[in-house]
């Protein structure tokens, strides 16, 4: 089981009884422009991923962790590791935390950072990259924190409310090797 610990927050492996939180942060029509969803999920299904969370992320190609910040451990966001590829040693990394009031508490650069450091130094991976609408100002000024850098942008990539939105795609390579 992963569990990493900061400062104020720590990164924990998934639990079944994460359902209701999962369920309703895959449901908030809010976040799904970020999380690219389109419909919403049932709790049926939610309960399944949860159930096959357990799987090593060389076999389920991701990692979704919980964001929390009490020893009682109730989850306040997620962050992932996805599209993860060993042969080239790098994952995609996104971040959502479920309540606005927590998004201004640092909490988000604090899990980011620990996750950025399991990414490169326990899985080995030389990169890490993210897809961030150009609109998003939050989430690059969080990432360029970090030294991910704008590499390119996708035009018209997302259609969002019938609008189509440009999104960026961001790189940190982890040059210590």
């Amino acid at each position: 089981m992963i569990t990493l610990t900061g400062k104020t927050i720590y990164l924990r492996a998934l639990e079944p009884n994460d359902l209701e939180f999962v369920y309703a942060m895959e449901n908030d029509q809010s976040i799904w422009e970020v999380s690219n969803t389109q419909t919403p999920y049932s709790r049926f299904l939610v309960k399944q991923y949860l159930e096959n969370a357990h799987q090593d992320i060389y076999e389920a190609k991701q990692l979704r962790l919980a964001i929390c910040q009490d020893e009682d451990f109730p989850a306040i966001g997620l962050i992932d590791l996805f599209d993860f590829d060993p042969q080239n040693r790098r994952a995609g990394i996104g971040i959502v935390i479920q309540s606005i009031e927590n998004r201004k508490q640092n909490i988000g650069s604090e899990a980011l950072e620990l996750l950025i450091q399991y990414a490169f130094y326990n899985l080995n991976l030389h990169q890490l990259y993210a897809n961030i609408a150009t609109e998003n100002t939050a989430s690059i000024a969080l990432f360029t924190k970090f030294g991910f850098e704008k590499i390119g942008v996708k035009k018209d990539w997302a259609l969002v409310n019938g609008i189509f939105k440009d999104e960026a795609l961001y790189q940190l390579v982890n040059h210590s090797f």
